[in-house]
């Protein structure tokens, strides 16, 4: 699918694989907006170059629809990329008491209802576009799930159902859109170096990326947005989820 010209609208975008993608994206003659929290804005100095800043959450369908008609005014809406999610550690049985129920629904919250969010409302938009080439090709709708949707960890459990989510949705997804031109891949990624771990000691990042069979270091978020581009770039692959983790197999713990 040709992107030179068209628009896309990519999720947590001030940092990280939504950074890393947005400016992918705009260097390859697309015009985006990314999507982010106020306080995530906040913490850069600019959007990347080519990339317009849209303040909103992913799970309130008025700031996601703002942002993809302030997309959609600039060119058709030829894709959507969602990046946006949070993670939490919390073990269902622990010795401060049982999981908090209310932090479970936070994470499926953001990180699969928000992505089905802006799944439906951005299939919405393409559907309206001219189909392209062939195929007759009108988008892609990129999800980002985790290893942990396979095999999740110790204290993982809200982040690798919400994130199994994601995977589950990835084939019916693409079925349902199918008739209008419009195609879902999910991307798995692994140890990413991405702001999530800014805090961790050098020793442990030394010691996650040792467990990468190869290459042995952590990934980086513009691979992520190499994929992304790949994947635009190949019509044929479609409601795939497909695992970014140089071969890693997480432990239990």
């Amino acid at each position: 699918m040709e992107l030179t010209g068209s628009s896309a609208v990519v999720t947590g975008a001030a940092s990280g694989l939504g950074a890393a993608t947005a400016a992918a994206l705009a260097g390859s003659g697309v015009s985006v907006v990314g999507l982010d929290l106020a306080a995530a804005w906040e913490r850069v100095p600019a959007p990347p170059a080519g990339v317009t800043a849209a303040t909103g959450d992913v799970t309130s369908p008025p700031d996601v629809q703002a942002a993809i008609d302030l997309a959609a005014a600039t060119g058709p809406l030829r894709i959507a990329v969602n990046c946006a999610g949070i993670g939490t550690a919390a073990r269902i049985l622990a010795r401060s008491g049982i999981h908090d129920l209310d932090l479970f629904g936070r994470v499926v919250a953001v990180n699969l209802v928000g992505t089905f969010n802006v799944l439906r409302l951005a299939a919405a938009a393409m559907a309206r576009t001219d189909p392209v080439g062939p195929d007759g090709q009108r988008g892609l709708i990129v999800n980002t799930a985790s290893v942990a949707a396979f095999e999740g960890q110790v204290g993982q459990v809200a982040y690798a159902a919400s994130k199994g989510g994601v995977v589950g949705l990835t084939l019916p997804a693409a079925r349902d859109l199918a008739q209008y031109g419009i195609r879902v891949v999910s991307i798995a990624p692994g140890i990413i170096d991405t702001p999530m771990l800014a805090g961790v000691t050098d020793e442990f990042r030394a010691a996650l990326a040792a467990g990468v069979p190869h290459p042995s270091r952590l990934g980086r978020p513009d691979e992520y947005a190499q994929l992304v581009l790949a994947i635009a770039g190949l019509d044929y692959l479609n409601g795939e989820v497909i695992r970014l983790d140089g071969a890693l197999r997480m432990p239990p713990r």
